[in-house]
């Protein structure tokens, strides 16, 4: 069963380390399965040659290399190649549309508009964020009281006063463990978290939305004024899982769940 394992070790993520993170996966990986990595710029090429799966972990934002992961999905696709995650996931996959489609049917996420003139549409603000809609990791994301942008091409959001961010992490509908930010200005600084009944009932109500069959999704969300967790990002392509920062039990479980996800992705 030889995995294609696509990662971009030389990614320079700020406040993570996506080399040392699949260094670790890759090591505890060979132990089950017959492996190989490679570039995402090589994945397309190298997926023909007899490999079972292609896993794609810490690759960066495809955004830096958008039309050689379109024609790597393309041909993936068309090949029948079984990719992990799977490319039917409706989240950050899918581009950020899943957003506003939350928005409009009442989910518990950050409220979003795509157009200046639906700003009505959002709560009362001092200062919106402003996103590409094709953006990743904040880039190009501005704050201003008067949003001003093309129609359809950023999402505009109200700029929230939250006290901390907060990251679910789940292998296939499983929940594997939790990290959050205790300072808001410090977004990779996090420690564990012991979520509450209703924080994991939060955070599964988007894997079941999501409808992932197998895979690795990290739900990121806010702890509004009010109280209540907000969604901010689903992020199921290539989450960045912090491994590093887990007490050793917690990851060999994910370990442990992710080999056995593998096996039952590639087996059905």
């Amino acid at each position: 069963m030889p995995l294609l394992y696509v990662t971009d070790l030389a990614y320079p993520a700020r406040g993570r380390r996506y080399g040392d993170e699949d260094v670790f996966l890759t090591s505890r990986l060979r132990e089950h399965f017959p492996l190989a990595l490679c570039h995402p710029l090589d994945a397309q090429a190298l997926m023909p040659a007899g490999f079972d799966a292609v896993v794609i972990r810490n690759s960066g934002p495809v955004l830096h290399y958008q039309q050689a992961y379109d024609s790597f999905r393309a041909a993936a696709l068309a090949a029948g190649t079984p990719v992990y995650n799977p490319l039917t996931g409706r989240g950050d996959m899918a581009g950020k549309q899943y957003l506003l489609d939350l928005t409009a049917s009442g989910h518990p996420v950050i409220p979003t508009v795509d157009d200046p003139a639906d700003l009505a549409l959002l709560p009362p603000a001092a200062s919106y964020a402003v996103k590409p809609k094709q953006g990743a990791d904040s880039i190009g994301l501005t704050f201003t009281p008067h949003p001003d942008c093309a129609p359809g091409e950023f999402l505009i959001q109200p700029r929230i006063d939250f006290a901390y961010e907060v990251s679910f992490y789940f292998v296939d509908d499983s929940f594997q463990y939790a990290l959050y930010a205790p300072d808001p200005a410090r977004r990779w600084e996090l420690v564990p978290y012991e979520p509450t009944p209703a924080d994991l009932a939060f955070a599964r109500g988007f894997i079941d939305w999501n409808t992932l069959d197998h895979g690795i999704q990290r739900v990121d969300a806010c702890r509004a004024p009010s109280g209540e967790l907000l969604l901010v990002e689903l992020e199921d392509l290539n989450p960045y899982l912090s491994l590093d920062l887990l007490p050793p039990p917690v990851r060999e479980s994910f370990v442990t769940a992710l080999v056995a996800s593998l096996k039952s992705f590639v087996h059905g």
